[in-house]
Order: C-alpha cells, then sequence, then structure tokens
C-alpha cells in the first residue's frame, strides 16, 4: 500500500492499472519456463574461450561448434532456481543492505526537510522548483538508483502545483521524470551500471566521464519540455492533458511540514561524504561491491546516530529498507536462474552465434543500435534494471564482442534501453503507483510523454552512435 509521508495510508482513485499487470516474479519464472522449453529444440553448441590482454575471458571467433547436450527436466529447472541465486548472491546481498541504509535514511526525514526548505525559499519563483527537484532526483537515481522512494513526494508537490495554477501531471513529472531520467545517463548506479559492467568484466564504473555527459544531455531535455509544459498550462489551464478530471483524493492530503535542521544537514552532508568515497575508492583503490557495501553499512549507522534514533528505531528501519528491496534483489536471482538453464544446457553460445549470424553484415555501429533497441524492447517484460542486466548481458557482452562493438558501449546501450521506457510503460509498478496518487489516467500521461519520448529515444541513438564512433570506437 501507498503511504503519505507521514505513514498513513493513502486516499486513492479507484482505479489501479497496476493490478492488473502480472508481477515482476510472474514474468520472470514464464521467461525461466520458456527458456527451459526452449531447449528441447535448440541444438547446443559452444564457442571456445581465451582470455585477452585486459584479462578478461573472450570468445574466439570462428571457433562454434554442435555437441551432444539434451534438454533442462523439469527437476533440473526447479534446482536451476537455487544456482540462480547462487550464482547472484553477492549482488544480491549487496541490494539487500543498500536497501537498509536507505530504510534508514528515509526515516530520518532529511530529504523532506530538503524539499519543504527549497519550496519555502522560492516563494513566487516556483517555476524553479522544477529544475532544481528534477535535478536532486536525477542524482539520487543516477548515483544510489533510487526509484520507488520518489513516488512519496507527489504528496507535497501537489498542493504547491494547485497553489500556483499547475496541474497534477507537472507535480508528478517532477520526480517520475526526474527519477527515470537519471536512472537512464546513471553514472554510478549500482543497480544497473554497476551489475551490467560486473557482468561484461569491465572496471567498476568505468567509462564514467562519457556517462555523466549523457546524465547531463538527458536531463537537461527532460527539464526543458517539462518547464516549457508547465509555462502553457499556466497560460491556458485548458491545454492541460487532464483538463477536465477531477482532482485526485490525495492531492487533499497535507504533508507534514518537515523543516530542515541541523541534524538533517549533516545526514545530507553523510550522503555526500559517502558518495564522494565510493568515487574515490572505486577510482583508485579498486573497491567493488564489499567495500561499496560496507560504505553504505556505516552510513546508515551514522544516519541513524545523527537522527536520534536508538538502536533498536535504527535495526528496524533497516530491517524495513531490506524489506522494501527484496523484490528487486530476488529479481536478479530469478533473471540469472534464466541464464543458468540456458548455460546448463549449452544453448547459450548457439544463441548468441544465431544472433551474430544476423549481425554479421553490419557495421558496428548498426549492431550498437540493435543493442540499444533490444534493451529497449526488453525492458516493457523485465523492468528491473539489475534483473534486466542479470538476463540480457551474458548475451550482449560476448555479442558485443563478435561484433566489434566496445564493452562499454553495449553496456550505454543496456542502461539506456533500460531507462527511458521506465517513464511511460504501464509495466512499471512505481510508475503506475505514482500516477494514481496523482490521479492521472495512464492514457492521459501518455498523451503528455509522447513528444519527450520520442526526444529521449533520439536522443539515446545520437549518443550510443557517439559513443561507437568516437568515444569508445574499438571492442
Amino acid at each position: 500500500m501507498i503511504q503519505d509521508p507521514q505513514g498513513n495510508a493513502a486516499a486513492r482513485p479507484s482505479m489501479n492499472a497496476n493490478q492488473t499487470l502480472p508481477h515482476a516474479f510472474v514474468i520472470l519464472f514464464l521467461l525461466a519456463v520458456l527458456a527451459a522449453v526452449v531447449t528441447w529444440f535448440i541444438p547446443s553448441g559452444s564457442y571456445e574461450r581465451a582470455t585477452n590482454a585486459q584479462g578478461r575471458s573472450v570468445i574466439v571467433e570462428g571457433t562454434y561448434r554442435l555437441i551432444d547436450n539434451h534438454g533442462i527436466g523439469p527437476f533440473d529447472f526447479f534446482n536451476a532456481f537455487f544456482e540462480g541465486m547462487k550464482s547472484g548472491s553477492s549482488i544480491i546481498f549487496f541490494l539487500i543492505i543498500v536497501g537498509g541504509t536507505f530504510g534508514v535514511l528515509r526515516q530520518s526525514r532529511a530529504v523532506e526537510g530538503l524539499v519543504n526548505f527549497l519550496l519555502e525559499r522560492l516563494k513566487g519563483r516556483e517555476i524553479l522548483i522544477i529544475p532544481l527537484m528534477m535535478t536532486f532526483f536525477a542524482v539520487c537515481s543516477g548515483t544510489y538508483g533510487m526509484i520507488e522512494g520518489s513516488i512519496v513526494y507527489i504528496f507535497i508537490l501537489l498542493p504547491l502545483a494547485r497553489r500556483v495554477g499547475y496541474d497534477a501531471v507537472v507535480a508528478a513529472a517532477i520526480p517520475l521524470i526526474g527519477t527515470a531520467i537519471g536512472y537512464t545517463g546513471s553514472f554510478l548506479n549500482p543497480f544497473n551500471v554497476g551489475v551490467a559492467q560486473s557482468i561484461a568484466e569491465l572496471p567498476l564504473f568505468s567509462g564514467m566521464g562519457y556517462r555523466i555527459i549523457c546524465w547531463l544531455a538527458f536531463v537537461a531535455v527532460s527539464i526543458g519540455y517539462v518547464m516549457l509544459y508547465t509555462r502553457r498550462v499556466q497560460a491556458s489551464p485548458d491545454r492541460s492533458v487532464v483538463y477536465g478530471l477531477a482532482p485526485p483524493e490525495a492531492s487533499e492530503v497535507s504533508a507534514e511540514h518537515i523543516h530542515l535542521t541541523p541534524r538533517h544537514l549533516i545526514i545530507l552532508g553523510a550522503f555526500a561524504l559517502a558518495l564522494i568515497a565510493i568515487i574515490a575508492g572505486v577510482s583508485a583503490f579498486g573497491w567493488y561491491l564489499k567495500e561499496m557495501a560496507g560504505v553504505f553499512l556505516v552510513l546508515g549507522i551514522v544516519t541513524g546516530g545523527v537522527a536520534g534514533m536508538g538502536a533498536n528505531r535504527l535495526a528496524a528501519s533497516f530491517s524495513t529498507g531490506c524489506k522494501d528491496m527484496v523484490d528487486g534483489a530476488l529479481a536478479v536471482g530469478m533473471a540469472f536462474t534464466i541464464v543458468v538453464i540456458v548455460q546448463q544446457s549449452d544453448t547459450i553460445d548457439t544463441i548468441i552465434h544465431a544472433l551474430s549470424s544476423i549481425i554479421g553484415d553490419t557495421s558496428s555501429s548498426a549492431a550498437a543500435l540493435g543493442m540499444f533497441a533490444m534493451q529497449s524492447a526488453m525492458n516493457f517484460i523485465v523492468t528491473s534494471g539489475s534483473g534486466q542486466a542479470a538476463l540480457t548481458m551474458p548475451i550482449m557482452t560476448p555479442l558485443a564482442d563478435l561484433a566489434e562493438v566496445n564493452r562499454q558501449v553495449a553496456v550505454l546501450a543496456f542502461q539506456f534501453g533500460d531507462g527511458i521506457s521506465n517513464a511511460f510503460t504501464p509495466t512499471a509498478g512505481w510508475l503506475m503507483a505514482g500516477l494514481t496518487i496523482a490521479g492521472i489516467p495512464w492514457t492521459r500521461w501518455i498523451r503528455f510523454m509522447l513528444p519527450l519520448i520520442a526526444l529521449l529515444y533520439g536522443l539515446g541513438a545520437l549518443l550510443v552512435l557517439l559513443a561507437t564512433t568516437v568515444v569508445w570506437p574499438a571492442a
């Protein structure tokens, strides 16, 4: 159940499109069943592999051969779920620890204090809340992967929007688009870039400079679009895509006013220092998931101590945050299960061989755009960033090698494909929950989003081409 910032159950319209959508686990289980069935029809095959100068395992081109094997039976199918969880265990536990830390951060109310501080300082210039808050949400999702946590701020922004003549779309767009686009251009996000690079055997968060440029481009385009829409609606309310709809009951909920206190400032400062420490550790000392998890644990303890939580309350907040992350963490394990199935049946190399045959006569630029298109399509089915990385990168990584596409480009194509559609696909549960709070039917939201979607996909294709031809031209 969605709750307001005080923790009370939120009033909401009866429409909830998310109720008719299958759970992510159902989708992943059906994909696992499909993978197991397909192993009985796809011939088993294998490439030879070698270690290159960078120490990465790569396919030796031209060495594919058919081998004797058999499909996955019922017993092996269910055993594969344990093997998948085991394969993804380091990522799973890292995600749970990060979730626990941000459970403590949410309980401290520091972010709510920051939001209210900005609102107080921008009276009469409320239009500036759009670039400031969208940038804030984009930073949060581009660094530590905040997604679901952004929707509670719709409760704070709805009353503001109504006071100054904005519609509910603006109140929803600030956190929803800001978060989705920050996730698209992620440069320090362990859930999508971190997982994808670890599978691709790339240094963690390498290529950060170009990814920051991509992040800035996506955020700038999105902010400009929302501000133009806001000015248009403020001048002519009948041009709103939700014109004529009754305001949502949730917009009548008065969010508790949280003042920004010195404790909040210390907590926000600790959060900034933790990000700086992670960047420095990864860049200079080769830190990975273990060390990053340690930093997040320290951040959680410091946050709880500064916020004045007792040991029991801190532990309870951490536990709640862990629970909130369980779905995403288990989605990683279930995605790894599908990889285990195709690996045990020796069909993964056959799939790679088939795909490489399709793109064999194309340029590396065309191959990179094809990867972007495939990842974009996949995100309508598997909306979990880490889950999609676990599912697709074991195939996309060797495919990139065969197509002479740099592995960094393969990761970039994944994160763009994984991120852009999060702002409009009805299979994204957090998006549908946010729209429900704001009282916006998805059909109205998509009318608002269509021009921006076209811009973002076009920008993504341009940035992938630039990465392939200029930034990372060699595989």
